[in-house]
């Protein structure tokens, strides 16, 4: 999961980059408006509002007008209702005012991108050559064979469809299926074996080893 963070104090970023990185989150950090404008795409975006080359507010309303689906949770020392309003109307999913915990912040993550995730559009037939999932009708074939699964079984196999080839972090699986990062480290392992042993090829779901795993199609 990559969140741009978007912070001009250079010790509230080098604590806020430190205390995400180890909860499994990928971080950016930009120290001006043009540097996070210039980013590369993320899941979300953490936007403090004062900037040295340019006002968050205005930040905050091109980076909604480029992703309907990019959360974005403002994290600023400016409290007051009126500042709080406007970044919502300017796009914000959410308001965090400075001081903050670490927990409370990974909470507001969390909920922003379980909306985000709800809002996405969704495939409903995922056709990855030996792999074929009807989303909707909650079915898999395994070389046009079908393969029982259980709930969370499903929902990790689809968690990993809609980024065939590509590693998924083992806490965006949690986000997808369990709708949280806060579980268990063995939790997605063990539902990850079963499914791979139901699928009948274990190199069909390849781990790779302390990031997250691999769906392969062909």
């Amino acid at each position: 999961m990559r969140i741009l963070l978007v912070e001009d104090d250079t010790r509230v970023a080098a604590a806020m980059v430190s205390a995400l990185t180890r909860r499994g989150y990928d971080i950016e950090h930009a120290a001006t408006a043009a540097a996070a404008l210039a980013a590369a795409p993320c899941d979300l975006a953490l936007l403090d509002l004062t900037l040295p080359d340019g006002d968050g507010m205005e930040v905050c309303r091109r980076l909604r007008e480029r992703s309907a689906q990019l959360g974005i949770i403002v994290v600023t020392a400016r409290g007051e209702e009126r500042e709080r309003v406007l970044g919502l109307r300017m796009g914000a999913d959410d308001y965090v005012v400075k001081p903050f915990s670490i927990v409370e912040l990974q909470a507001r993550i969390e909920a922003v991108l379980r909306r985000a995730a709800i809002a996405a559009p969704q495939h409903t037939v995922i056709d990855l050559g030996r792999v074929r999932i009807d989303v909707p009708a909650r079915t898999v074939t395994v070389d046009g064979e079908p393969v029982t699964l259980t709930r969370k079984e499903f929902d990790i196999l689809v968690s990993l469809a809609r980024q065939p080839g590509l590693v998924v972090p083992r806490d965006r699986i949690l986000l997808d299926v369990w709708q949280t990062t806060w579980a268990a480290r063995h939790t997605v392992e063990v539902h990850v074996g079963s499914l791979r042993a139901k699928l009948g090829d274990p190199r069909l779901v390849e781990t790779v080893r302390g990031v997250g795993y691999r769906l392969r199609g062909e």
